[in-house]
């Protein structure tokens, strides 16, 4: 079966052909950050306006580039939710339309699942693992049994981790996109430099949530008060202590997922599974099988839009076609298999 997915949830326009859910023939991504960088931070009506001018060469490309044409396709699928609300019905308004126009079998996708599913695309990994969901929207601890059966742990009582790294390198004016500049940046700061907090959530539901608002508070407003004795005060230094404690703070919510559960294969996805302290800090867990999807498909992408697609079609799935779009996905429920709120409708 061959799915072409679309994935418009924020600022990067993207299209990809996959067979088979696995085989990627084709994998576009058109970034808007050029567009965004003077603001520091995503701007929703410009990304929608780039997203209706992008999206058909967008999915002409991927169709070039697997040499394909239109009538080759099986199937189409598009992400419908979460995300901005603009760029969302960009999208997706273009993939029903090319499904309707085809008469073509169409499924809207969670995003999430999708980040969640990007490993498997050059992985075989089996069920059940440990799923770290790390993105600039979420931040999630799961127990995944199944492409769309994940049991929320865990999750973050406010910032999500993306938003925290963005947010410092605002304040600090680093630049757009902030995980990306700040990783950059660490490597020639000291980890040991500042003693930032960790949020102290050890027992009952919060057992596995996460919080960084506190620690974007003291990287931002009280930095000087958490430098070590013998410490230069450094923008690279905050970077790199703040970037060690955001990850120090993930992986100790993991490891006790992973001591509660039993399982030791973790799977990571989501944008900031692209940065490299955390895959170093996570590699030092030699008892652990860490899988980490490449850089290139940690981002938005539209390979993993398909590859989720193409699971519930296989199953004889279907969308219809006045789906719509939801920038937010309902509140996660603690030790269920909260299906209702990654993606089925």
């Amino acid at each position: 079966m061959l799915v072409l997915g679309i994935e418009s949830s924020c600022d990067e326009t993207a299209a990809a052909i996959v067979k088979d859910g696995h085989e990627i023939l084709s994998n576009v991504v058109a970034t808007q950050i050029p567009f965004h960088q003077i603001y520091k931070g995503v701007v929703p009506e410009i990304a929608s306006r780039k997203h209706a001018e992008w999206i058909l060469p967008v999915v002409r490309q991927s169709l070039e580039e697997a040499k394909l044409s239109l009538d080759d396709v099986d199937a189409i699928a598009a992400t419908n939710r979460p995300g901005l609300m603009g760029s969302l019905l960009v999208g997706l308004t273009f993939g029903k339309t090319l499904a309707w126009a085809t008469g073509k079998p169409f499924y809207a996708v969670n995003h999430m699942l999708g980040h969640m599913y990007a490993a498997h695309l050059v992985n075989d990994i089996p069920y059940p693992y440990i799923g770290l969901l790390v993105s600039g929207g979420h931040s999630i601890i799961a127990k995944v049994k199944g492409f769309d059966d994940l049991e929320v742990l865990g999750t973050t009582i406010d910032d999500s981790v993306g938003e925290a790294f963005d947010k410092v390198a605002k304040f600090y004016d680093l630049g757009y996109p902030g995980g990306v500049i700040i990783d950059k940046l660490s490597k020639e700061g000291d980890p040991k430099a500042y003693s930032f907090p960790v949020p102290k959530m050890d027992k009952g539901e919060h057992r596995y949530d996460v919080s960084f608002s506190g620690l974007k508070t003291a990287v931002i407003h009280q930095s000087e008060y958490f430098l070590n004795k013998g410490y230069e005060k450094s923008v690279a230094n905050i970077a790199a202590s703040f970037q060690e404690t955001a990850c120090r703070t993930l992986v100790s919510r993991l490891l006790r997922a992973v001591e509660d559960t039993g399982l030791t294969t973790v799977v990571a996805g989501g944008g900031v599974a692209a940065n490299s302290r955390l895959r170093a800090m996570l590699a030092e867990h030699k008892e652990l099988n860490c899988i980490f999807p490449p850089l290139k498909l940690c981002g938005d992408n539209g390979a993993m839009i398909a590859g989720v697609a193409y699971h519930f079609l296989a199953r004889g799935e279907t969308s219809p076609l006045d789906t719509t779009a939801c920038a937010r996905i309902p509140q996660f429920k603690r030790g269920l298999a909260n299906l209702e709120a990654f993606g089925r409708r």
